[in-house]
């Protein structure tokens, strides 16, 4: 007897005690399609024949370390080639046969997974509330009353009713992360450029990510890792430059309370209050950040001239094929002829204004945490008003794709009505490891259940590592100028240097102001005596050729030596020649250069 909801883990648990076969799941997932009363969650399916023989073939393989997905299902948003399948987008005027697989799907089934079929979307990829295809509307699954969100509908309702393990979508504007917050998903929208979508229906190319929906995070950190690549086929792909979060004490950046619109939606709010607590209780310290220049940001997609790509995109089909459109997305796309070439320039002048202020943010974050949407309506609503709720949607979402970050929506708690709430971390470009090693922890510190079961654990061997310090970086112990917001970090942020965490030195060391220093700098010194307390300072990983011209810049008095922190721990850190210390001010009771400074 396979478990309601398929996540991977627990998958894989069964096939290495032998008790399932991916036969069974096949046979399984065939009997839940047939059985589930929602038709509109898939476009096509493969049919019980196809599925049965992908999983005979996987079995008489065997598993093994180079099919990290064997017999795991899944399917894959109807705007993603697949061989063997029509590709709609959502619109029969448009099918065409895949004759290949797009880049992902060939590289997860290459990895061992089982595609069952393609899923419902809004058509061409515009909206992101589920109700805009000739195929039908999926619903939540925990009331069929209420959208599934979109425009990736059937792709996260099939995984939240445990059709498939995971499934693919498309983000653009927050298309594969609102359909997680409205079914009890994970939702990893990847930084773009890292997942090819080569053999992807163009919404708009520039900011298209292939999306991922899965049970867990550390599930779709595994799919995601699966399908990782650069790919020379696809002109936006772009090679993985991992960067690194902190390991603890993270910085989360939440919305003030006059940033917070819920349209009315009181438990919403709540909740998102909610998850903030739960980031306190994980030791993170939180900070409110001026949503302003995001949400100009966000503007700029819908109410600029960024809609002309989905014209772009479709533009020869449209001039002849109007009229088999679905009216709402007729509308938005076709507004996109009013626009001009200068438009599109002064858009991207505003954008590259914006990207300045929102960059300044981030020295005082490490993660974002907002609300993934701020509400939900039924289909009824969504259809009698679906410009303007639709756009209610994107509140949260919307700039990110234009700001280059990556994000992870993540369940939230539920609502009196039973209806769920998520929440997105969000951080910049190639943070995509580190922050689902943090998402991870929230998802299990705050867990709601799994999909449709509000009460299903989540699965210990799907939990995230922390991974160890690569080989090739260097930490280093900052105590004055150069900590988080001080005139020097630039030093630290221009090599790529990341914050691993905040501490003290051990209690053996002083601290000076030092003279005539500009900027004002502290003079750290090793003592005989111990002192009450060590000293507060921060330790950053830089790799090799940054620490290199990091350490080759430092004026006398100052150097480079072993430090020894209050954990025991030896790390490289400022140290002052004693010569330096004439006419400096002995600041060691503040306990910390920062503590000194707000003294003032």
């Amino acid at each position: 007897m396979l478990p309601e909801i398929l996540d991977i883990a627990t998958l894989h648990q069964r096939y290495r005690e032998r008790a399932a076969t991916p036969l069974e799941v096949v046979d399984a997932v065939i009997a839940r399609c047939e059985a589930y009363p929602d038709p509109a969650v898939w476009i096509s399916r493969a049919s019980p024949a196809q599925l049965r023989e992908q999983a005979k073939h996987l079995m008489a393989r065997g598993p093994g370390p180079d099919l990290p997905l064997w017999g795991i299902p899944f399917a894959v948003k109807d705007n993603i080639d697949c061989a063997g399948f029509e590709t709609t987008a959502a619109c029969p005027a448009f099918a065409y046969p895949a004759t290949r697989d797009a880049t992902v799907v060939a590289k997860l089934k290459a990895a061992g997974a089982i595609l069952v079929g393609k899923t419902n979307l809004d058509q061409f990829a515009t909206g992101l509330n589920g109700t805009r295809s000739p195929y039908g509307a999926p619903r939540s699954v925990f009331d069929a009353e209420y959208i599934s969100g979109g425009s990736s509908s059937g792709s996260a309702v099939a995984v939240a009713a445990g059709l498939v393990s995971f499934a693919l979508g498309t983000d653009t504007a927050g298309s594969g992360r609102v359909p997680a917050a409205f079914n009890n998903l994970v939702g990893i929208k990847p930084t773009k450029g890292l997942l090819s979508t080569h053999g992807v229906v163009p919404a708009c190319r520039s900011l298209d990510c292939v999306s991922i929906f899965s049970l867990t995070v550390g599930d779709g950190d595994l799919v995601r890792r699966c399908a990782l690549g650069f790919d020379p086929e696809d002109s936006f792909s772009r090679a993985d430059t991992p960067r690194l979060l902190p390991r603890k004490d993270w910085r989360i950046g939440v919305l003030s309370e006059r940033d917070r619109e819920f349209f009315g939606d009181h438990e919403a709010a709540a909740l998102y209050e909610g998850a903030i607590a739960a980031a306190r209780e994980l030791g993170c310290s939180v900070v409110e950040i001026d949503y302003t220049p995001f949400r100009q940001t966000a503007e700029l997609l819908y109410q600029g001239p960024w809609v002309a790509e989905r014209l772009a995109g479709i533009e020869f089909f449209m001039a002849e094929n109007a009229d088999t459109m679905d009216p709402t997305v007729h509308q938005i796309i076709d507004g996109a002829r009013t626009r001009t070439a200068v438009e599109a320039f002064r858009a991207q002048y505003r954008l590259q204004e914006l990207r300045k202020v929102t960059d300044l943010q981030w020295a005082t974050i490490d993660v974002m945490l907002l609300p993934t949407a701020p509400t939900t309506y039924t289909v009824a609503e969504m259809q009698a008003d679906p410009l303007h709720l639709n756009s209610r949607l994107g509140e949260y979402t919307n700039f990110v794709n234009l700001l280059d970050y990556a994000a992870i929506a993540i369940p939230a708690g539920f609502g009196s009505g039973g209806l769920p709430f998520g929440v997105s971390l969000i951080a910049p470009a190639f943070h995509d490891g580190a922050l689902a090693r943090i998402a991870d922890r929230f998802h299990r510190h705050h867990p709601s259940g799994i999909g449709r079961n509000r009460d299903a654990l989540l699965p210990e061997a799907s939990q995230i590592e922390d991974l160890p310090e690569p080989s090739d970086r260097v930490s280093l112990f900052v105590v004055g100028a150069h900590l988080s917001g001080m005139p020097l970090n630039h030093e630290l942020t221009t090599r790529d240097a990341v914050l691993i965490r905040r501490c003290r030195t051990a209690p053996h060391y002083q601290l000076y102001a030092l003279a005539k220093t500009v900027p004002a700098k502290p003079g750290l010194i090793r003592t005989t005596e111990p002192q009450q307390q060590g000293i507060e300072g921060e330790v950053w990983s830089l790799d090799m050729a940054g620490f290199g011209s990091f350490v080759a810049a430092i004026p006398a008095p100052l150097g480079i030596a072993k430090l020894l922190l209050d954990d025991g721990t030896e790390v490289s850190g400022f140290i002052c020649e004693p010569y330096g210390l004439a006419g400096a001010r002995d600041i060691t009771e503040y306990g910390g250069w920062r503590a000194f400074k707000n003294a003032g």
